[in-house]
């Protein structure tokens, strides 16, 4: 039986974190890619250290001379990105950080079980197993420690930008450890929040004077209590951030970027690949199905599970978990499942319109607990599958 009493801790890094600004570059280059083809090939990865910026992997585009005109691009992507986030750091600075792109075009090994072909439909991109998650304990169907980490994060995010808080840096990190009874969140037991800062002289009580009142305004007040306890910058000083301080890389904040620990990872990361790899196509559409059957009502907690072998168009399972908080059997969700959505990597993109520059947005707070988007952001956070569901049982 699963435990009603406890207390659960996830955490959420910063668009300035060096490991989200290699995210960040990534699905730039990839929705580059996808404004100039929509079913272009994009495998990007990026690696980022003091004055460095390095961009590597695989494209295709079916017009050669076109591929080798957006190669061109990419440092100047990599440059925005930067600008955008806000480093003009003296060893890591949007004008002077040199950038090498080691992109080269897609391994035809790879290209022949994507493709569809007269006698078979366009398969997977990879092997692997994805997972979906969704709650009832917040209103976007999120666990709370994760979403509530990311909320604070975006929040600082705007007020650094807009001039609220010059002092703030673009490097941050997050955690929330919240106290459950019944299964639900009452309290929060601690915030971690470590920002980076201007100046040696800004102590950490000086920079929780500037933080605690936009904490306070993302989080449930109810939640924070004489036994929250607070620390902010506990090692003192943040001055030297970013990939300054820290080397990064695309892809190593997979639990960041999903659910914060609460349910399963499949291990695959998700920035700078196109939709035909299922590591991020089948994670978007796990979670679309997985919140779909939340907000149906046939359970409080979901997680799904979905299997892929490369060039195979089927997932090859389909698992359900509610958690002992179902109404109706999880053989018979799972049934309602495969007949509600073609789960193909060709009927996932279709019908969660993934083939749009819709990624960089991504990039950093999380890719789940988002609102929808008129331009098809975050369409895998719609709830219009719910009457199909039903309808399926």
């Amino acid at each position: 039986m699963a435990r009603s009493n406890y207390i659960f801790t996830s955490e959420s890094v910063s668009e300035g974190h060096p490991d989200k600004l290699c995210d960040r570059i990534s699905d730039a280059v990839l929705d580059a890619f996808l404004t100039e083809e929509p079913e272009a090939r994009v495998a990007a990865e990026t690696f980022a250290t003091t004055n460095r910026i390095v961009i590597g992997g695989e494209v295709g585009l079916s017009d050669k001379a076109k591929l080798s005109h957006h190669m061109g691009q990419i440092e100047q992507i990599a440059r925005d990105c930067i600008k955008d986030i806000g480093y003009e750091q003296d060893k890591f600075h949007w004008k002077t950080v040199e950038v090498t792109n080691l992109l080269h075009e897609q391994s035809a090994h790879i290209a022949q079980g994507v493709d569809a072909g007269a006698d078979k439909d366009e398969g997977a991109g990879d092997q692997g197993i994805m997972f979906g998650y969704a709650t009832t304990e917040t209103p976007e169907l999120m666990p709370a420690p994760i979403q509530y980490s990311h909320a604070i994060l975006r929040r600082l995010a705007e007020v650094r930008k807009d001039g609220s808080a010059p002092d703030l840096g673009p490097d941050a990190k997050s955690q929330l450890s919240l106290r459950y009874e019944n299964g639900k969140p009452v309290e929060i037991m601690s915030i971690v929040l470590s920002t980076q800062h201007r100046s040696e002289d800004q102590d950490s009580a000086y920079i929780r004077g500037i933080v605690e009142p936009y904490i306070r305004e993302v989080v449930p007040a109810e939640w924070l209590t004489a036994n929250t306890e607070w620390w902010v910058n506990p090692t003192g000083t943040f001055v030297i951030g970013g990939p300054d301080g820290d080397a990064g890389l695309t892809g190593r904040k997979i639990i960041v970027d999903t659910y914060g620990g609460a349910a399963p990872h499949g291990g695959g990361a998700f920035s700078g690949k196109d939709p035909t790899k299922v590591d991020r196509s089948a994670a978007y559409a796990a979670r679309y199905l997985a919140k779909n059957i939340v907000a149906a009502g046939m359970a409080e907690r979901c997680s799904l599970q979905l299997s892929y072998a490369i060039g195979v168009s089927k997932p090859l399972s389909i698992y359900v978990d509610t958690y002992g908080t179902g109404q109706l059997a999880e053989e018979a969700i799972e049934r309602a499942v495969a007949q509600s959505m073609d789960l193909t990597p060709r009927g996932i993109r279709e019908h969660l319109g993934l083939n749009k520059p819709i990624y960089q947005r991504t990039a950093a707070y999380g890719h789940f607990g988002r609102a929808p988007e008129a331009d098809g952001g975050f369409s895998w956070e719609k709830t219009d599958l719910v009457e199909a569901l039903k309808k399926a049982v």
